[in-house]
């Protein structure tokens, strides 16, 4: 019984100084489940997954470039940031291409409703993707983080078409300079 207690202590201490010896680390949950998901993913052909570092699993990039509607011909890069808790809680997603969007604002954050109140952990990487797919095939007016795109897009469609092509080229809407984002 002391024997036990003392191999016990003496793993704490080598935990504790930063060694393990001869024993590796343990994956965490949201490591297994990102692994999974990741194995798993079955990306449309309009999407791809870019990883800075191949051993880190929990922070990577998505390319996005529709092939139909508005946004056809862009190029929409987003992080994504997988926190502990996930499966639990979803991934932090931000757009680091500004965007003329309705559900993206000019700071990047992504209104998309299974990234806030509709998560659950059944929910995937895949899911999320295709869930950001969808909003530049559809962008939802009725649920905006970009006020003035979401009026422009519900009173004028052909005045948002105008201005998602300008500020996709590279230019100003109003006093707001977009960089150019086309493939």
């Amino acid at each position: 019984m002391i024997k036990l207690f003392s191999l016990k202590q003496q793993k704490k201490e080598e935990e504790s100084a930063g060694g393990t010896k001869g024993s590796s680390k343990k994956a965490s949950a949201a490591q297994l489940r990102i692994q999974k998901d990741i194995t798993e993913l079955n990306l449309p052909k309009t999407c791809e997954i870019e990883f800075s570092d191949h051993d880190d699993l929990l922070n990577f990039k998505l390319v996005i470039c529709p092939d139909e509607g508005f946004y056809k011909g862009g190029k929409f890069v987003f992080s994504f940031k997988v926190g502990q808790g996930y499966p639990h809680d979803p991934p932090k997603v931000k757009c680091e291409t500004m965007v003329y969007h309705p559900n993206i604002d000019l700071e990047g954050n992504v209104c998309l409703n299974i990234l806030r109140e509709d998560w659950k952990p059944v929910l995937t990487i895949n899911s999320i993707i295709y869930g950001l797919q969808y909003l530049f095939l559809e962008p939802n007016p009725e649920d905006p983080l970009n006020k003035e795109a979401a009026e422009v897009l519900q009173n004028n469609r052909r005045l948002f078409e105008q201005n998602v092509q300008r500020s996709m080229r590279g230019g100003y809407i109003g006093s707001t300079y977009f960089e150019r984002c086309l493939k």
